[in-house]
């Protein structure tokens, strides 16, 4: 028989339908949901279901989903394109920090996937420009600069006064 806790279970707190509470999922069967007052309760729900899950599939001859094994395929290394200007503003603004694009890159994103959370607004424009705040949490050298996206260009047309 196959073990109900080598699926992978996830849970989490949060408002669910207006009720703050556990909802725990189980990655390999996606239509399952379970909804409890605590984590424990949410956990042994999610193992209920799945125990019982089981016994209906080998009941009707279904072929079970294989408890996810997580695999370490990922090397640490991503190919990134991104625009001219983008690319030229982490540039300077890693330059400005005293380290490394890729350094500052890693920065930016471990703060944002982890921190922040993001404003869902959309900008008309395509260009990013830093901002004029610093993130800084400590009297040390800023390590982390915020860069936003801005309605304005980056590059602007320029017209030079005439010399005699």
């Amino acid at each position: 028989m196959i073990d109900p806790h080598s699926y992978s279970i996830s849970v989490q707190r949060g408002e669910f339908d207006g009720e703050n509470c556990f909802e725990a999922r189980i990655k390999e069967f996606p239509d399952i949901i379970e909804y409890a007052d605590s984590f424990e309760e949410a956990y042994e729900l999610a193992i209920d279901s799945i125990e019982t899950t089981i016994e209906i599939f080998i009941e009707k001859g279904r072929h079970l989903p294989d408890p996810y094994t997580p695999t370490d395929d990922y090397s640490g290394r991503v190919t990134l394109r991104t625009s001219k200007s983008l690319h030229r503003t982490l540039a300077i603004l890693s330059e400005l920090e005293g380290v490394s694009l890729n350094q500052h890159l890693c920065n930016v994103l471990s703060y944002y996937s982890g921190v922040v959370n993001i404003p869902k607004t959309k900008s008309p424009s395509g260009f990013w420009s830093p901002m004029a705040k610093t993130i800084q949490k400590s009297k040390a050298k800023p390590c982390l600069t915020v860069v936003k996206r801005e309605s304005t260009p980056l590059r602007k047309e320029m017209t030079w006064p005439e010399t005699a």
